[in-house]
């Protein structure tokens, strides 16, 4: 049988047997895929269309009915459940003994419809709903905004996340050892404590910072990167991860008297592949009337007390917690009063700095990895306040610093999507003191796998 100008077709032996003189079964495929811009395809006895409706839905008309006549259809694409094939009989013949177009809709389906009789019109005689196609040999996957799928190195691919949504591994590779994902995981940091009347706040902490960077990978990762430590390898497999985006941690908020106890909010964890990075603890506000700041991915910095009331100094507190191997983060600075200058928050690679003559301590430094394939910093803990001028900066990573101690100024936040831990504020002898310390910076997540 021959094909018109311009189609490929090859003979393809059937097991249907026809009813019409002349017709054995089988069907010839036209080889040159039919696409939305075709529609509508004629078909003709004795033919077989691969239908690629990738780009949209495609309408294909049955010939006229006669005892024997048949054909027969194949996603091309494997896109018939996204855009569907619509199949019209001529006329008002029928299709299964309904005068109505059919659809296909299923993903993979192959059929073939045999025309018998007036009473039945076209019957489908195969109907396949599984296309067989071949798996690649590499992890295939999809997931992250804004940057999914992303090729950031010749045979790599990242996925990032700045908000929660799953990882979806459609397949694993052939070789379990390709199947091994680097990531980076980092957590919410904690809040900048306020410093109240004629107090220096602490620092907040960083987000937990964990990163692997996988045995066949290679790129310039940071200096804590744990595939030394077998538990922390992740071998994906085909299944859905979900992702947790951690927040950062909100300041405490003075009230209008001395008496209530400013304290604020750690960071939010951040999670995925099973592996979860802590919130950095929240800097130490009020001198004394407040409570310890928090422990956390990385410690919170502790504050000081000078002027009205009893001096107070505050220490940092832990990073770290729960404890990792390599660790998180690290523990926040000290405090100390008259003039009150807070510690600064932990960071991923430092603690947070004790205070000095004449500002608060600085924010522990951050970690900088090229795992999205530009070296960036995350992770740094906010600075200390200082209560007679600016604070310091933050470390890497986040922002930070103390606001100026007659100002009543906000401290600076920690930068979004790098888990900064918030600048602490410091408000002088103003009262009622109106400045708060910095909210911390959000968290992010970054996989990365070979996908060639």
């Amino acid at each position: 049988m021959s094909g018109k100008v311009g189609d490929n077709i090859f003979r393809a032996s059937g097991v249907i047997a026809a009813a019409a003189a002349g017709r054995t079964g089988t069907v010839d495929w036209v080889t040159t895929p039919k696409v939305t811009g075709d529609s509508p395809i004629t078909a003709v006895t004795g033919k077989g269309y691969f239908l690629n409706t990738a780009a949209g839905t495609i309408t294909i008309n049955l010939p006229a009915g006669e005892a024997g006549s048949i054909v027969s259809m194949a996603d091309y694409s494997a896109t018939w459940q996204t855009n569907n094939v619509t199949v019209a009989a001529d006329g008002s013949e029928k299709i299964g003994g309904v005068a109505e177009d059919a659809t296909l809709k299923t993903e993979g389906q192959s059929v073939t419809f045999v025309y018998v009789d007036a009473t039945q019109g076209w019957i489908n005689t195969m109907d396949s709903t599984s296309n067989v196609r071949g798996a690649p040999p590499y992890i295939t996957a999809t997931g992250g905004s804004p940057c999914s799928g992303a090729i950031v190195d010749t045979n790599y691919k990242q996925h990032t996340f700045t908000g929660p949504g799953t990882f979806t591994v459609a397949n694993a590779a052939d070789c379990a050892a390709d199947s091994v994902v680097s990531y980076l995981i980092v957590a919410g940091g904690g809040a900048g404590g306020d410093g109240g009347t004629g107090e220096g706040g602490g620092g907040g902490g960083a987000g937990g910072f964990r990163e692997v960077e996988s045995p066949v990978d290679s790129y310039t990762s940071s200096p804590i990167e744990g595939s030394g430590t077998p538990a922390n390898l992740v071998t994906v497999t085909a299944t859905g991860y979900p992702i947790v985006i951690g927040a950062g941690g909100t300041p405490g908020i003075v009230a209008g008297d001395p008496t209530p106890t400013p304290v604020g909010v750690n960071g939010s964890p951040s999670s995925g592949l099973g592996i979860t990075s802590a919130g950095g603890g929240f800097g130490t506000g009020g001198g004394a009337h407040s409570s310890m700041g928090g422990t956390g991915g990385s410690g919170g910095g502790g504050n000081a007390r000078c002027g009205p009331g009893t001096p107070g100094n505050r220490t940092g507190q832990a990073g770290n917690t729960p404890p990792t191997t390599p660790a998180q983060g690290y523990a926040g600075g000290n405090g100390c009063g008259s003039p009150a200058r807070g510690g600064g928050g932990g960071g991923a690679t430092a603690v947070g700095g004790n205070t000095t003559t004449p500002t608060g301590g600085v924010g522990g430094a951050g970690a900088t990895t090229s795992i999205n394939g530009t070296p960036t910093a995350y992770a740094g803990g906010g600075g200390g306040g200082n209560q007679g001028g600016p604070g310091p900066s933050g470390g890497a990573g986040g922002t930070g610093g103390g606001g100026s101690g007659g100002k009543n100024e906000v401290g600076d936040p920690g930068t979004a999507n790098t888990g900064g831990g918030g600048g602490a504020n410091s408000c002088g002898q103003n009262w009622p003191p109106t400045g708060n310390g910095g909210i911390g910076g959000s968290g992010i997540v970054i996989i990365r796998y070979k996908f060639q």
